[in-house]
């Protein structure tokens, strides 16, 4: 009997004798009720430790630490959880045992290459193997040749593996409680998104997003989000013919900085990492997100580049620039005569926040356009210039939100706003009640400002299905038409897969 083989052997009865010593109890009266129903994946799932001092709950005025020690640093078969954690105080599961037992038995098999082992020997550590929990250690090998099957089998099957699709259908009912002209039927508004997110370094990402739609919009109230809008620019509305919404590339250039190339999808609010306010997204009215975000810019057919910054953890500065690519706009980024630097449509966007996880979120926004905007109207030449301030105030069980926004165009000037209030996790975790109301951006060709006012209640189902109701209130100003208020209720139903 070599001196190696009997150091690896009481290695392996040292392991045996601490974990009988602080598990045993626990072992004997689980082995009468175990079955394969009850056996949990996450409790085997082990990593090899190099040190002790990677054990972050194994102190060394702990009584087992020099054995543990003599483990690790002799043999290298001690295994701790992926936390970093050995749960020494806790039970231990059959399995758990077999897994450490046979983490043991293979550095003898690897000693057994080093040195002569007698035939006596050998009966020894088949002994061990065969008679400490065989079944448990061929259901453990089992598992493992069914989870390389079916990883084998999906990676056979998947269409990428790079990519990721992530979709997204919204459905909107609404009806009208008060009627106003044109709008006294109940109507379906719908959109289908489907994204194909790529990486090709775990860090960035090329999205190529294909969308589908159709629906009118509550009219001169700036539509309804996730929903599709009346204008017939609005790509939203594609009569449920298929268009390619979204084309973009977006990576990290050091550890601070990410820069997004777009071909197509990008601009105004898409340049930037936060609007502030809670209630952009939750709420059912496009109002919900800050207008004057789209107040002169170009469209979202035209082509871009974005730069996002964080100054610090908590500080990020965002630039964008969106040259206009759609043909009324006149001529545009994809016109090889003209380009993105001279397209007849240009605007451009830059913000500061500050992103707290706590009290306070803020931010300041300037955006300039060179071109033409349609606001329910004829596209009128002209630059824009837009000044606006967002704030949110996160109580914790509430938030308090809103922005202002001044806008000069064509010698006039113009004052947006909403405010509101929500309650998270209202009745249901996940769940936001939210009410806002504003001034939205003035038409042009019209001498006021639309003002709306909703009240909505997000309630997830699960992380598959979300519903909305809401109850929304607008007078549109519109100078087309005398009845310009109107009360709507609406449900939405958002599906994510």
């Amino acid at each position: 009997m070599t001196q190696l083989f009997w150091q690896s052997l009481l290695a392996v009865l040292a392991a045996l004798g601490t974990a009988v010593a602080v598990f045993g109890p626990a072992i004997a009266a689980e082995a009468a009720i175990l079955v394969v129903g009850d056996f949990d994946q996450d409790s085997v799932q082990l990593a090899q430790i190099t040190s002790v001092s990677e054990l972050t709950d194994v102190l060394p005025s702990d009584w087992a630490f020099q054995a543990l020690q003599s483990l690790v640093d002799g043999y290298g078969c001690l295994q701790g959880y992926p936390d970093r954690t050995f749960r020494g105080q806790r039970s231990m599961t059959r399995f758990e045992f077999t897994a450490a037992l046979n983490s043991c038995l293979d550095v003898i098999t690897a000693l057994m290459t080093q040195v002569s082992i007698e035939a006596d020997d050998l009966s020894i550590i088949r002994r061990l193997q065969e008679e400490f929990f065989p079944d448990d250690l061929a259901i453990l090998r089992g598992r493992i040749d069914a989870l390389e099957a079916e990883t084998a089998t999906l990676r056979a099957q998947q269409f990428s593996t790079i990519t990721k699709l992530v979709g997204q259908a919204d459905m909107h009912l609404v009806t009208p409680i008060d009627t106003v002209t044109g709008e006294a039927s109940t109507s379906i508004s719908a959109r289908a998104r489907l994204n194909f997110d790529s990486s090709f370094t775990g860090n960035d990402r090329l999205r190529i997003r294909l969308l589908s739609g159709k629906g009118n919009a509550i009219n001169g109230l700036g539509g309804l989000a996730n929903a599709s809008g009346s204008d017939a620019g609005n790509p939203d509305n594609t009569d449920y013919n298929v268009a390619l919404d979204d084309f973009y590339y977006q990576f990290p250039v050091g550890s601070r900085l990410t820069v997004t190339a777009s071909a197509r999808g990008l601009q105004g609010d898409d340049w930037v990492t936060s609007t502030i306010v809670p209630f952009d997204g939750p709420s059912v009215a496009d109002a919900g997100g800050p207008q004057f975000y789209d107040a002169g810019g170009s469209s979202t057919n035209g082509a871009g580049v974005g730069l996002s910054f964080a100054l610090t953890d908590n500080i990020v500065l965002d630039a964008g620039y969106t040259a206009g690519g759609r043909t009324d706009e006149g001529p545009g980024a994809f016109d090889p005569s003209v380009g993105i630097f001279a397209a007849a449509s240009q605007s451009y966007i830059a913000q500061l926040s500050f992103l707290s996880d706590g009290f306070l979120d803020a931010g300041i926004a300037y955006i300039h356009s060179d071109g033409s905007q349609n606001f329910g109207g004829p596209l009128l030449p002209g630059a824009t210039d837009t000044y606006a301030g967002l704030l949110n105030l996160d109580f914790g069980g509430f938030f308090v939100a809103g922005h202002g926004a001044y806008t000069t165009y064509n010698g006039g000037n113009d004052f947006s706003w909403t405010a509101g209030l929500g309650l998270n996790d209202f009745l249901a975790e996940g769940a936001q009640l939210g009410v806002y109301g504003g001034q939205l951006p003035q038409l042009f060709g019209t001498t006021n400002n639309p003002f709306i006012v909703e009240g909505y209640y997000r309630i997830p189902f699960n992380q598959f299905l979300t519903i909305t109701p809401a109850l929304i209130y607008g007078d549109a100003k519109l100078s087309t038409r005398t009845d310009n208020t109107g009360f709507w209720g609406a449900l939405r139903a958002t599906f994510t897969f």
